[in-house]
């Protein structure tokens, strides 16, 4: 459970770090009077929640504003010195973390001067924080990358905690579902052929512990999840074995649900059958005739569920989740995504072999449900990426939650094909491009690598095709909505409308500038791209503020409006 700080807590929290001799592993002090880097921020984070995770703290701290030699001294810091700009570095810090940010980010006036303590929770069990890929540490008081032992501690802590492994003492064989246990042994049959005849000679509990799904005849969680009957998942309390599918109409409304809890092996059946997966119509390159073909591919709906199942942290008491929407299926399960980000698996070729209940993906694999050798998730991006569809989505939510987005809708075939034939991109690439298109975020791995093809431009995140797609595929006008204007153009607009009207609020310089400004940024993002333009103006001494600071009136310099 995260901790919160009320101001008393607070004050009470920063005196005990205060008084210990000397820094930590999981503690920094910064003076940090004016301007730090969010990269250097982001480093800080990674190490400082990794460092907290080897030591059995709950959170690291980063502290500004107190000096970091002994004894201490408050002297204050004036980073960030708004509320808004200091709340926007927890997205910040995400975006290089891998979806990772503070659990808190608190301001307090201490000895009469602003300090200001973030907050960092400890890594979670078996995965190390990264910054932009790379994982960082300390090695006393210095920021250092994450030695591989460390790295390696981490991660095998998966492995001394197996909650899937785990005996439930009040079950008995009885508890599982005879037609579970049967076709268990048919998928054990064809994963393993030479043992077909030696099957039909086992009786259940050998054929059990032979897959791995017992221990020695005892009944695991791991042969609940999958075999036990419904009525079975009282056993595995306060754990919550259950997968629900819902459906949703074109507005996002509720339309249908069912939930199916054990035997998962079965019942994952029964959730598929209720997947519409509808046909669509596509017209290959250099052809007249249409074909048609599933929105979705099976195997990768299977994979995508299977892959639920086996890295589900069932002790955080949650349910699998299957959201069929129009032109989409939503995988959500609790937990974090192992490798980090999926650029470790696809872009690197590194498939992550560490699994969140070795034991249940031993058994999966046993039976045919999955593979342990980490190409799943690869198997999904080649399928789609060979029908001409989207590559799935994977997003890390708050809290600890799993996404994956499957796509049933065909990509632009014209507009791939006009990039190939223009461009000699392969199809990743393309991909990726659909992606900045569709305003998709995209790795800082992947972004560089579209850069220094001149595919893209902007400033990451905020990513868009740059004017050699743009012209490659017809889409200029699109590339300057998108890129927006010089910003002179802005200011003479400004200039423009105060001349006409004699003066502007505020909100008629919004009310100007928002629709004209790229459609790639969000409220917040024109909102201070405008704060910049009006700043900019006022530098150059081409207006001046004639109301109040909270209630500003713009007006022309009377040299500015003599010359217009």
């Amino acid at each position: 459970m995260y901790l919160t700080l009320n101001e008393v807590e607070l004050v009470k929290k920063l005196e005990k770090l205060i008084e210990m001799p000397s820094e930590n592993e999981w503690l920094e002090f910064k003076e940090a009077k004016n301007k730090k880097s969010t990269e250097e921020i982001a480093r800080y984070f990674s190490a400082l929640s990794n460092e907290a995770n080897l030591k059995g703290e709950e959170f690291g701290w980063l502290i500004f504003g107190i000096t970091d030699k002994w004894p201490r001294e408050t002297v204050g810091s004036n980073y960030r010195n708004n509320p808004d700009s200091l709340m926007r570095l927890k997205q910040e810090i995400a975006e290089q973390t891998n979806g990772y940010t503070f659990t808190e980010i608190y301001e307090l006036t201490y000895s009469g001067k602003r300090v200001i303590m973030f907050q960092i929770p400890a890594a979670s069990r078996g995965i190390p924080i990264p910054c932009k890929g790379y994982y960082y540490g300390r090695n006393g008081e210095s920021l250092v990358p994450l030695s591989l032992d460390k790295i390696e501690k981490i991660r095998s802590q998966y492995i001394k905690h197996d909650w899937s492994a785990g005996i439930c003492s009040d079950a008995t064989i009885a508890d599982l579902d005879c037609n579970a246990i049967t076709r268990a042994k048919l998928g054990f049959k064809v994963k393993y052929p030479k043992l077909e005849n030696d099957v039909d000679m086992w009786d259940d509990i050998t054929f059990l512990n032979k897959a791995k799904i017992t221990i020695n005849g005892k009944i695991t969680r791991t042969a609940l999840i999958l075999l036990g009957k419904d009525e079975s998942a009282h056993l595995l309390s306060p754990s919550f074995i259950q997968m629900t599918w819902v459906l949703r109409d074109d507005n996002g409304a509720y339309k249908d649900y069912e939930h199916f809890g054990p035997p998962f092996l079965l019942n994952t059946d029964k959730l598929f059958d209720k997947i519409r997966n509808l046909k669509i119509r596509h017209i290959p390159n250099g052809t007249l005739f249409p074909i048609e073909l599933p929105q979705y591919d099976n195997d990768v709906i299977r994979e995508a569920l299977h892959n639920c199942i086996a890295h589900q942290d069932y002790e955080l008491c949650r349910r699998i989740n299957v959201v069929e929407k129009l032109d989409e299926l939503l995988f959500t399960n609790a937990g974090d995504f192992l490798p980090n980000s999926v650029d470790n698996v696809i872009i690197r070729d590194a498939p992550f072999d560490i699994y969140r209940n070795p034991f249940l993906s031993q058994a999966m694999f046993n039976l045919g449900m999955i593979d342990t050798i980490g190409s799943g998730i690869i198997k999904m991006f080649e399928t789609q990426k060979k029908r001409y569809f989207p590559l799935p989505d994977y997003d890390l939510l708050e809290p600890k939650t799993v996404k994956v987005t499957i796509f049933g809708k065909i990509l632009d075939v014209n507009y791939t094909n006009v990039l190939i034939e223009n461009t000699g991109l392969d199809l990743t690439d393309v991909v990726l491009l659909d992606q900045i298109q569709k305003g998709k975020p995209i790795s800082p791995e992947a972004a560089k690598k579209l850069r220094d093809l001149e595919l893209i431009e902007g400033r990451f995140p905020n990513l868009y095709v740059s004017a050699k797609v743009a012209e490659a595929t017809g889409s200029k006008a699109s590339y300057i909505k998108t890129k927006g204007l010089d910003e002179k153009y802005y200011k003479e607009l400004i200039i423009s409308f105060i001349y006409e009207f004699g003066k502007a609020s505020r909100q008629e310089i919004n009310d100007l500038l928002f629709d004209k400004l790229p459609e790639i940024m969000h409220d917040e993002r024109k909102k201070r791209k405008i704060d910049n333009l009006i700043q900019g103006l006022k530098n150059e001494n081409r207006i001046l503020n004639s109301g109040s600071r909270r209630m500003p009136i713009w007006i022309l310099k009377t040299s500015n409006k003599e010359g217009c």
